[in-house]
C-alpha cells in the first residue's frame, strides 16, 4: 500500500516540484519514497514517484520504483495471492524479494495485462515498458485504489493516487468545477460518479477495470481489461448450495487478506457484514481479533446493542470511539485537505476519527465490510425490488413474502417512497427514492439545477440491476474512495474481502429467489456463518447503517457558528441561496436524514472552496 504519481512531459519536472510531491505523498508511504527520471529517444521525460508504506516484505529490497529488464513500475495495492502466482513460474529460484510487487511485475513483464486475470487483489499501478517507451495506468477491478490523471494539451499527462500530488508535478491546481458541487448539494453522494466529473476542471479518475496506455506516436488509448457480468444466475442451484459456496469462497478470500507482515485490526458494526468477517477471522483462522467501533448516541441509528452482543460473543478485544462535537469544523477542514474534495459524508468523517484510534492502537492494516450488501442484497429498496420480483415470477409466494416484509423492513423503513412494499410493482421504472427531495435541496440554491437519476442496464431482474449500479457507480465507489483517503491519511491500509472476485462471481450465480428469506436481506450470506457469528445479529431483521445525524457534531444554537456558515465573503454564497440556508441552521431536536445531509453537503462543499479557490 503506497502512494504513487508521474507523469510524460515534453520537458522534465523541475526537482523542486518532484520534492514537493513526494512530500504531500508522504502520509500514503511514510516508511521509503523514491523516484525515477528519464528522457526517451524522442525527447519526452518519464518521471516515476512512489512513497512506500511497507506491508508485505518490509525490507528495503521491495522499495519501488522497481525495475526490471524490462521496465519500471510503481504499485499501489496489494496482490493478496502473489505467492501462488510466483509458484507458478518456472526459475523460482531467482525471485529477490519476498513480496507482491516483484510478481506483478514479473507478470506484466511476462503476460502483459492479460496476465492481470490471474491477480487477485487492489491496486493502481504504472508500468514504463523501456523497450517500447509506452506507458500503462492500471486500476484492479472494483476501483478499490485510486488513479487520477490529468491530460495536458500537448499530449501528455501527470497522474497519481491523489490530486495533490498531481498539482505539486503540474506547478498550479485546475479551477473548481462549480457544476460538480451543485450536483453533490442536490442529489447527493449517489450521483457523483454517474459522470466523469471530478471536483477539478480537468481532472479524470482511471475508471475501475481500465487500462491506459499512452503511445509517443498514437496518443492515448483506454479500455476495460476486466468487465463484470451480471447474468450468470444459476436457477438450479439449491439454497444449500448457494450457503456452501459462499462459505467456501467468503473463507478463502479472508484467509488471503489476513496475509501481511504487519498487525491487522477489523471494523466493527452492529451488522452481519462485520461480524461475518471478524467471526471467521477469529473461528477458521485462529486470529486474536481487534475489533473497532463509532458508537452514537441517536437512537435511529445507534448499534451499542449488536456491538455489545458481538464482542461478547465472539471473545475480541474492542474498542468504541465516542462520538464527539469538539474540534469538529477543524478537523473537517483537515480532512478535506487530505480528501482534495468535499468530504462525501457525515459517516466519512466518523470513519475517519476510527482510523485514527486504529492506528494509535499500532494497527497498519484495517478490515471493513464493503461490497456484502451490493453482492447479497442489504439496503431497504432490495425488498421492495424482492417483492416486484416475486410479483412478476413466483405470485404464489407473493403473500407470504409481503406478511414477512410487514414484519421486518416495513416496520423500520423511513423512505417516503418505500414505506409502499408495491412501489416497484406500481412503478419499476421509479428511482424517486434516490434522489430524495431533490427539489427541495435544489430551492438552497441561487440558480436552477436538475439533473434526473439515472443507471445502467445491466440486468432484466430489477433487484440485481440495482445491486450492480450501487457497486459499480453509486454506492461503493464512494465508500472506496472515502475509505482509501480517511485510512491513508493515518497510513493505513483498508482491505475489503467482500470486493473479491471469486466471491462476486459466485454472487453473480445465486438465484434471486434466494437473496431474502423470511423477510431477512442477505439471507445466503447469514446462514454460510450462522455457526460461527452471533445468532441475534444474524436474525436481526434492523438495517441500521453507519449514519450519524449533523447536530451530533455541530452546535447550531451558537450564533458565532451561524455566522461563519452565513458569511457573505466566502465563494460558496455565489451558489448557495442565504436566506433558505438561514431556516435550515435553525437547531432542531429531531432533525430530518435529508436536512443532515443537505446541511454536511453544504459545510462540506463550503470548506472545500474556500480552502481551494
Amino acid at each position: 500500500m503506497c502512494g504513487i504519481s508521474g507523469s510524460i512531459t515534453r520537458s522534465p519536472i523541475d526537482q523542486s516540484r518532484i520534492d514537493k510531491a513526494l512530500g504531500v505523498m508522504k502520509h500514503r508511504g511514510p516508511d521509503d519514497s523514491g523516484y525515477v527520471a528519464r528522457e526517451l529517444s524522442n525527447g519526452w521525460h518519464l518521471t516515476l514517484l512512489h512513497t512506500r508504506l511497507s506491508i508485505i516484505d518490509l525490507d528495503k529490497r521491495s522499495s519501488q520504483p522497481m525495475v526490471n529488464k524490462r521496465g519500471d513500475l510503481i504499485f499501489n495495492g496489494e496482490i493478496y495471492n502473489y505467492k501462488e502466482i510466483r509458484n507458478n513460474f518456472k526459475n523460482k529460484s531467482k525471485w529477490h524479494t519476498n513480496g507482491d510487487t516483484e510478481v506483478l511485475s514479473a507478470i506484466i513483464d511476462n503476460k502483459g495485462i492479460n496476465g492481470l486475470q490471474e491477480c487477485e487483489g487492489m491496486w493502481a499501478f504504472a508500468w514504463f515498458d523501456r523497450l517500447k517507451e509506452t506507458l500503462t495506468l492500471c486500476r484492479d477491478r472494483f476501483g478499490e485504489k485510486p488513479l487520477y490523471i490529468f491530460k495536458l494539451d500537448n499530449g501528455g499527462l501527470i497522474f497519481g493516487s491523489e490530486p495533490k500530488s498531481i498539482f505539486a508535478l503540474l506547478g498550479r491546481r485546475p479551477a473548481i468545477n462549480q457544476s460538480h458541487i451543485r450536483r453533490f448539494i442536490v442529489n447527493g453522494y449517489k450521483s457523483l460518479y454517474k459522470t466523469k466529473d471530478t471536483f477539478f476542471h480537468g481532472l479524470e479518475e482511471l475508471a475501475p477495470g481500465h487500462v491506459c496506455l499512452w503511445n509517443p506516436e498514437k496518443g492515448f488509448k483506454e479500455w476495460p481489461w476486466w468487465s463484470p457480468s451480471f447474468n450468470n444466475i444459476e436457477n438450479d442451484m439449491s439454497f444449500k448450495e448457494a450457503v456452501t459456496g459462499t462459505r467456501e469462497k467468503l473463507n478463502r478470500s479472508i484467509e488471503l487478506r489476513l496475509r501481511a507482515d504487519v498487525p491487522i485490526a477489523f471494523c466493527l458494526s452492529g451488522g452481519v457484514d462485520s461480524n461475518a468477517l471478524i467471526s471467521i477471522a477469529k473461528h477458521e483462522f485462529g486470529r486474536n481479533v481487534h475489533s473497532f467501533t463509532v458508537m452514537n448516541e441517536d437512537k435511529r441509528y445507534e448499534e451499542a446493542e449488536m456491538v455489545e452482543i458481538a464482542v461478547k460473543k465472539l471473545g475480541v478485544k474492542h474498542t468504541a470511539i465516542p462520538v464527539s462535537k469538539i474540534g469538529f469544523l477543524e478537523n473537517l477542514k483537515r480532512l478535506i485537505s487530505y480528501h482534495d474534495a468535499p468530504v462525501y459524508t457525515l459517516s466519512s468523517y466518523a470513519q475517519w476519527q476510527l482510523m485514527k484510534a486504529v492506528s494509535s492502537s499500532g494497527y497498519k492494516v484495517s478490515v471493513s465490510g464493503n461490497g456484502a450488501d451490493e453482492l447479497f442484497s442489504g439496503y431497504y429498496d432490495h425488498h421492495n425490488a424482492y417483492l416486484e420480483y416475486i410479483w412478476n415470477n413466483r405470485k404464489d409466494e407473493y403473500y407470504y413474502c409481503l406478511d414477512n416484509w410487514n414484519k421486518s423492513a416495513g416496520k423500520y423503513v423511513r423512505n417516503p417512497f418505500l414505506i409502499n412494499p408495491e412501489y416497484f410493482i406500481e412503478t419499476p421504472m421509479c428511482r424517486d427514492h434516490i434522489f430524495l427531495d431533490a427539489d427541495l435541496m435544489a430551492k438552497y440554491l441561487r440558480e436552477p439545477f436538475y439533473e434526473p437519476f439515472t443507471e445502467k442496464l445491466v440486468s432484466n431482474i430489477l433487484l440485481r440491476n440495482r445491486m450492480a449500479n450501487e457497486l459499480t457507480n453509486e454506492v461503493v465507489p464512494v465508500l472506496l474512495h472515502e475509505e482509501d483517503l480517511n485510512a491513508m491519511s493515518y497510513s493505513i491500509e483498508n482491505r475489503s474481502p467482500y470486493l473479491d472476485n471469486s466471491l462476486f462471481e459466485w454472487s453473480t450465480k445465486i438465484p434471486t429467489k434466494f437473496l431474502i428469506n423470511n423477510g431477512l436481506a442477505k439471507a445466503v450470506l447469514r446462514k454460510s456463518v450462522e455457526d460461527i457469528a452471533p445468532i441475534e445479529v444474524i436474525n436481526n431483521k434492523r438495517k441500521v447503517g453507519f449514519n450519524i445525524p449533523i447536530d451530533s457534531y455541530i452546535d447550531f444554537d451558537c450564533h458565532e457558528t451561524k455566522e461563519y456558515f452565513l458569511e457573505d465573503n466566502s465563494e460558496i454564497m455565489e451558489i448557495i441561496n442565504k436566506d433558505a440556508l438561514k431556516l435550515a441552521l435553525e437547531a432542531k431536536g429531531n432533525r430530518s436524514n435529508e436536512e443532515s445531509k443537505f446541511l454536511f453537503n453544504f459545510i462540506s462543499s463550503k470548506i472545500f472552496v474556500e480552502e481551494y479557490s
